[in-house]
């Protein structure tokens, strides 16, 4: 089963969430539920892009790239790039 990057944008303000899963909708419902962590703060949830992978790891490293650079412009240039 192929892996999925996703990002989430909080529909209250301009914050992003980068993720990887074999399901994004799946883990949108999750980030739009659970009761702790930094997604439950910035509810609701919607989902922006999701990008297939073959790997796993493939996803890991774009998931990595994304969250080391911790800037909205590189997120959104990724957003952007990828549509």
């Amino acid at each position: 089963m192929n892996w999925f990057l996703y990002i989430l944008k909080s529909k209250l303000n301009e914050k992003y969430y980068v993720g990887i899963s074999q399901n994004p909708e799946r883990r949108l419902k999750y980030h739009n539920s659970i009761e702790k962590g930094f997604t439950s703060r910035y509810r609701p949830w919607k989902l922006i892009l999701k990008k297939e992978y073959s790997s796993r790891i493939e996803a890991q490293n774009i998931e990595k790239k994304l969250k080391l650079g911790k800037s909205r412009k590189v997120i959104e240039g990724f957003i952007v790039d990828n549509k």
